[in-house]
């Protein structure tokens, strides 16, 4: 059988998806005790009882200063300020890409406006935010909204536009205004685009959080990063970078499967 024809079950997926991870951790094992072998007190590549002992301190040990445990103060501080922006964008790209995409003049008048925002590099309007709005929140999550709200739209908008012409003329034939043209038939179907939107922009979200929590913050998981690459302390920045992974990997498939369970018919039979 061909590989192009080949289905595997989910045991299968997963099985190959893990093997790729452990060939790295694997791989990394291997360096580092070569590291270590050479030279004990190597701080580049640190070994697990190392990173171990590290995150333990910022885990279970309250900060002299703050009296918090600094490990789940920054994912909490880090989380909401992503949540915020994630849930403003992904509310502008819903009601901005329906009337783009379902009105053409709308399309028209502001469709360059969204792409041009869209094509400039979010990073480069960083210090415009702190400038306009502060050092504080807002301009965090305003960093994540600008970054991602305008290719979102774009793509729901697009997507939207492209619907087959026979729904809307069969919702003009019974009577159906524009309003419920983009309500009852444009919207259900850009649902599951939308949460799709959503899921490709959370890399790109997480990259805008942790540049503007490097530049301005004092809590957050962009902020200890950078904090400790001072001192080299490979040993917790490696244990927060997989702590990072494995947020954005269980925000990615909780989107998934809440849209494979609101709309399987957009997933076809084989999910």
């Amino acid at each position: 059988m061909r590989w192009v024809n080949r289905q595997l079950n989910r045991n299968h997926r997963i099985g190959l998806g893990a093997a790729p991870i452990l060939m790295l951790v694997v791989l990394y094992l291997v360096l580092a005790g070569q590291r270590h072998a050479d030279n004990p007190s190597d701080k580049i590549l640190p070994l697990p009882d190392a990173m171990a002992k590290g995150l333990s301190a910022l885990l279970f040990q309250p900060d002299q200063l703050s009296g918090n445990y600094l490990f789940w103060t920054d994912t909490l501080a880090s989380l909401e300020r992503l949540g915020l922006g994630l849930g403003i964008a992904t509310l502008m790209t819903l009601a901005v890409g329906l009337v783009l995409g379902v009105l053409p003049p709308v399309r028209a008048t502001l469709g360059p406006l969204v792409t041009g925002i869209a094509v400039i590099p979010p990073i480069a309007l960083l210090p415009v935010l702190f400038i306009a709005l502060g050092l504080g929140e807002t301009s965090k999550v305003a960093l994540i909204v600008v970054g991602i709200a305008p290719v979102m739209i774009r793509d729901v908008a697009s997507y939207v536009a492209a619907l087959p012409r026979e729904q809307i003329i069969k919702a003009q034939t019974l009577g159906a205004s524009s309003w419920q043209i983009m309500i009852r038939v444009a919207l259900p179907q850009a649902m599951p685009r939308l949460l799709l939107a959503v899921r490709l922009a959370l890399g790109p979200a997480w990259v805008f959080l942790i540049s503007a929590e490097a530049i301005a913050s004092d809590t957050g998981l962009g902020y200890r990063i950078f904090l400790v690459r001072r001192y080299l302390s490979m040993d917790v920045i490696i244990p927060y970078v997989a702590w990072i992974a494995l947020l954005a990997i269980a925000m990615d498939q909780a989107l998934a499967f809440a849209s494979r369970r609101a709309f399987p018919w957009a997933h076809g039979a084989s999910h």
